[in-house]
């Protein structure tokens, strides 16, 4: 089956083939998929990074057929870049490249050559710090249904971008990520980089943050937020309420 590679900055990623359906994720820029279905105007596809499907808009597909094997790099942070014709293009963290030429400033997409504008150093697609570390770089990103990228996230894009930053692939959805990594009995065990999960009146996982610190989370609600933490759930001081009840803690394998 034919792969191909994303050129777009990311594109919508739709539960039915229609832009009035509702945005369950986005294709990231180099990120591969191949397409599973099609139909006038509309094609499904399936994503090579954490296996999510949905419809996409034809219109919308700036896309090569993927010549590389094996992952791209990814971006720690967003980085300004020139594509292939000379326009400009701005790439967010979560991005993956490929074939990257730092004393160039290039890079590669499927049989294309992009141009990074300004500095270009191993420091784009290597991490030395922890994972709660990198999710700081995130706060007060906003908050967006079905976003991956920091211009708009969710709460269980924003742990899987972290995640994905530091090599580490866990599934897109918050109550999948719950069934991932070893369980963590009491949160007064959870370490920095523990995700933590919460559900609704029906026991259903709805939401997922990541410890931060003892007695911290960080997570995407409204936007990228830190906000108090205990055997309870979620705690904010504005409001003086608890606004997510835990249900789980687990630690991915690192």
């Amino acid at each position: 089956m034919e792969k191909y590679i994303c050129e777009n900055v990311f594109v919508p990623l739709r539960l039915m083939p229609s832009h009035r359906s509702e945005m369950l994720s986005q294709v990231v820029f180099g990120e591969k998929y191949v397409i599973i279905d099609e139909v006038p105007g509309w094609i499904k596809i399936e994503l090579e990074f954490d296996g999510y499907r949905g419809w996409v808009d034809i219109n919308h597909l700036q896309h090569s057929k993927a010549n590389q094997l094996g992952p791209g790099y990814v971006l720690n942070r967003n980085m300004a870049c020139y594509k292939p014709d000379g326009t400009m293009m701005v790439i967010e963290a979560g991005s993956e490249i490929y074939e990257p030429d730092f004393s160039e400033k290039s890079f590669r997409i499927g049989e294309n050559i992009y141009k990074a504008k300004g500095e270009f150093t191993e420091r784009y697609i290597s991490v030395d710090e922890s994972v709660a570390d990198t999710s700081i770089r995130f706060l007060n990103c906003p908050y967006l249904w079905g976003g991956r990228i920091p211009s708009g996230i969710d709460c269980s894009g924003f742990t899987q971008l972290v995640y994905k930053i530091h090599g580490i692939k866990i599934p897109r959805d918050s109550f999948l990520q719950a069934e991932s990594g070893e369980p963590v009995e009491f949160i007064n065990d959870a370490r920095s980089g523990d995700l933590v999960f919460f559900d609704n009146e029906q026991g259903k996982i709805t939401h997922v943050g990541m410890i931060l610190s003892k007695g911290l989370v960080i997570h995407a609600s409204g936007r990228v937020r830190i906000d108090i933490i205990d055997h309870q759930g979620i705690y904010r001081r504005e409001t003086g309420k608890y606004s997510h009840r835990l249900r789980v803690i687990k630690r991915m394998v690192i």
